[in-house]
């Protein structure tokens, strides 16, 4: 009889201690399978932002690769085919340009400001009634590529623009998409062009062996 009782107690411990496990495993296991869910997840969106961290790393390295061939060239300032146009007129033609080549790319403005002749650049400095300036503040909503074929078209413009500075940095909604702060300098003959006459006026900023302003 005490063999039989503890034979049946040696059964009801373990039949508790398994029941007590299938309740802990039952607890538990949503919450291991939720991590690991999670942890795969991570994993993934990591995999996903280091491959658009390369990718943004390749944009910047083309765009200074293209910054730094600008800083280099010795394009052709634009000059209007017509006498007497106002600043304005200047500023609409190579403004016009500009918003062309941003939306040929299908690249969405979210914001545009500008200023005329800003302070402390030479061609305002030393080369007011000759020379017209402005700056162009543009905030934009692209992908990587579209970003990079801008940049591009840019530098292959007849005429000289300045890329002040280029903030870029992905959406947080959206890692694909990017938000850029875009800051263009253009410039601009107030006459049309006489080479003789502007040489004789400016040498020393039209000379071919000084550079355009960065």
């Amino acid at each position: 009889m005490d063999k039989s009782k503890r034979y049946y107690g040696v059964l009801a411990f373990l039949a508790a201690v398994g029941l007590l496990i299938f309740i802990v495993y039952s607890l538990f296991s949503p919450k291991i399978e939720e991590m690991k869910s999670l942890e795969s997840s991570v994993n993934s969106k990591q995999s996903q932002l280091e491959t658009l961290e390369k990718k943004l790393s390749i944009v910047k390295q083309k765009i200074k690769k293209i910054k730094d061939s600008i800083f280099t060239s010795q394009k052709k300032i634009y000059s209007p085919v017509e006498s007497d146009l106002g600043s304005d007129t200047l500023f609409f033609t190579l403004y016009n340009d500009v918003i062309e080549m941003v939306h040929s790319n299908t690249i969405k403005i979210k914001r545009i400001d500008y200023q005329y002749n800003p302070e402390g650049d030479p061609f305002v400095s030393f080369g007011k009634g000759i020379y017209f300036v402005c700056d162009v503040d543009m905030e934009l909503i692209s992908n990587y590529v579209n970003l990079g074929k801008l940049i591009q078209d840019i530098y292959q413009y007849p005429y000289y623009i300045k890329i002040n500075s280029l903030e870029v940095k992905p959406y947080e909604k959206d890692k694909k998409i990017l938000i850029s702060n875009l800051s263009l300098r253009l410039y601009a003959h107030t006459e049309p062009d006489e080479e003789t006459e502007v040489q004789s006026s400016v040498e020393p900023m039209s000379n071919a062996k000084t550079p355009l302003p960065q």
